[in-house]
């Protein structure tokens, strides 16, 4: 999703991010109401209390990448910063990443596990689920997700390496 012109623009229902479109879009308030497009994402919650953390957030993506979802099956010590810090990039790019406990894709319980972590951390895995990163555009979401993922990529490969890390 991304703010434009006091309004949020999300991906709707059963979309796919390859093949997007302008018609892919829904458009809502500040206030949450479907003002035009398609129907919202069901996630769209997670997206509105990100957006409500800081002035600064103008897109909010969320995702189910693979190597994010794996490292959030992991129970962790510090689920405040689950990443360990191989490479200085996921820090100077995103901060911490904090574990959102698992709620139901689409539920309150979900929404409210998010809301309950939203000061905790810079960005957030939903454990069982996947990423959710935030940023001043679209494009520097996409690279902060791209390198959220990259990070739980290498977190995954060298798990084993420091087993302080992981439960």
């Amino acid at each position: 999703s991304f703010k434009h012109e006091g309004n949020i623009y999300i991906t709707g229902t059963g979309t796919c991010f390859g093949t997007l479109t302008e018609e892919d879009f829904s458009i809502l308030n500040d206030e949450g109401e479907h003002i035009g497009g398609i129907k919202p994402s069901k996630e769209y919650p997670l997206h509105q209390t990100y957006y409500a953390k800081s002035e600064s957030i103008q897109a909010v993506i969320h995702t189910h990448s693979f190597y994010s979802t794996l490292w959030s099956c992991l129970k962790h010590k510090n689920e405040k910063d689950i990443i360990p810090s191989y490479t200085p990039y996921l820090r100077m790019k995103l901060g911490t990443v904090g574990l959102v406990p698992y709620g139901k894709p689409g539920s309150q319980k979900l929404f409210d596990f998010f809301a309950e972590r939203i000061n905790d951390s810079d960005g957030y895995i939903l454990q069982n689920h996947g990423p959710v990163v935030g940023d001043k555009d679209l494009m520097s979401a996409f690279y902060v997700l791209e390198e959220l993922e990259e990070s739980a990529r290498i977190a995954w490969e060298l798990r084993n390496e420091d087993a302080n890390l992981i439960e």
